[in-house]
C-alpha cells in the first residue's frame, strides 16, 4: 500500500455481524486505530493518515455497528466495540494496538483501554465524553441548544430521537460539497467561533463525507450511540491501566470542558492536556501529528 493511500473492506465479526474498515499510513507497522465522532464512519482524517506515514505507523479506522455498512448491535453499551475491534484485529492479524478516539468515539477507545489491557499500549479521548452523572455534574452544561434538545430526547428515546437525528440526516444528505465552506455551514451554532475560524473549506468537505458516509442508510448507529453515552458504559473508568491521555479545549460547545476535566480526575494516571484556545473541531483536525507523537509517547515508542 503506498504511503497516504487507504482501502476500503469489510470483515465478518465472531457473532455474523459485518464491520467495515479502512486501512493508511504504512503496512506492516503499529496499528492505531482511530474511533470517529458521533455521526461518522470509517473515513479517517487526509491529515492524519500523511501524518500516520511520516511517523512510520499504520490506521485502521473502523464504522461502528450501526454505521456505514457496519451491521447495526440493537441496544450495544459502549464497552461492546471492544470485543468487535479485538474480531477486527484478529482478522488483520494485528495483535497490539494503540488508540485514539474523538468526541463519540473517546468513550470507545477508553473501552478499548479497560476491556483489552494486553493488547492496547495506549489510549487517547480527543474531547470525548465523560460518562452520565447527573449527580456528580451538570452533564449538558455550556453545550448548545442543539446538543442539549439531542441527548434529551436520547435519555427518553423512541421516536423523538428517530424523528429528530433523521430530520439532520435529510440535511447532511441534501448538502454538497461546495455548500459547505466552514464549519457554521455543516453544524451551525454547535460550534463555537475558534472551530469555525479553524475549520478550512477542504477540513469542511472531509466532515460532510465522514458525516454522509456514516448515515447513508439511516441513523441506527447515532441513535445507538447517544443512548449508549448517557447509560452505564459496562465498564469503570477507574480502573484503566493502560497509559490514557485526555484532550479537551475550552472553545468547545459540543463537549464542553467539564466532561474532559471529569475524565482527567477519574482516569487513574491519565496525562490531561488542556486547550485553551482550540474547540471541538480545531483540537482534531488541526493536531494531527501532535496526536500521534503524544499516543507514541504515550505507549512508551513503538508497539
Amino acid at each position: 500500500m503506498p504511503a497516504g493511500d487507504s482501502v476500503s473492506a469489510s470483515v465478518q465479526l465472531r457473532d455474523g455481524r459485518t464491520f467495515e474498515y479502512v486501512q493508511g499510513g504504512e503496512p506492516d507497522c503499529p496499528v492505531v486505530v482511530i474511533h470517529h465522532g458521533t455521526p461518522g464512519s470509517s473515513l479517517a482524517p487526509p491529515d492524519l493518515v500523511t501524518a500516520a506515514s511520516e511517523r512510520g505507523l499504520r490506521l485502521v479506522a473502523y464504522s461502528r455497528a450501526g454505521y456505514a455498512s457496519s451491521t447495526r448491535h440493537a441496544g450495544r453499551a459502549i464497552a461492546a466495540v471492544a470485543s468487535d475491534v479485538a474480531d477486527l484485529l484478529d482478522a488483520l492479524g494485528v495483535e497490539r494496538f494503540a488508540t485514539i478516539g474523538w468526541s463519540g468515539g473517546g468513550p470507545h477507545a477508553l473501552a478499548c483501554a479497560s476491556c483489552l489491557p494486553t493488547r492496547c499500549a495506549a489510549a487517547l479521548s480527543v474531547a470525548g465524553v465523560a460518562p452520565y452523572l447527573p449527580g456528580e455534574f451538570d452533564w449538558t452544561d455550556g453545550m448548545s441548544q442543539d446538543n442539549i434538545d439531542e441527548f434529551a430526547q436520547s435519555l427518553e428515546g423512541g421516536a423523538a430521537l428517530d424523528e429528530a437525528l433523521g430530520v439532520f440526516r435529510e440535511f447532511l444528505l441534501a448538502l454538497r460539497p461546495d455548500d459547505v465552506k466552514s464549519a457554521r455551514d455543516l453544524l451551525g451554532d454547535l460550534v463555537s467561533e475558534a472551530d469555525i475560524l479553524a475549520t478550512t473549506p477542504r477540513i469542511a468537505a472531509f466532515l460532510l463525507a465522514n458525516f454522509v458516509h456514516g448515515v447513508a442508510d439511516g441513523t441506527d448507529g447515532w441513535g445507538d450511540d447517544d443512548q449508549a453515552f448517557v447509560r452505564p458504559w459496562g465498564f469503570d473508568v477507574d480502573a484503566i491501566e493502560v497509559p490514557v491521555g485526555i484532550w479537551f479545549g475550552d472553545e468547545d460547545l459540543m463537549v464542553p470542558a467539564r466532561h474532559g476535566e471529569w475524565l482527567g480526575s477519574h482516569v487513574r494516571g491519565a496525562r490531561v492536556r488542556r486547550y485553551p484556545d482550540d474547540g471541538h473541531i480545531s483540537l482534531m483536525m488541526n493536531r494531527s501529528g501532535e496526536l500521534l507523537d503524544e499516543v507514541l509517547d504515550l505507549a512508551g515508542g513503538k508497539w
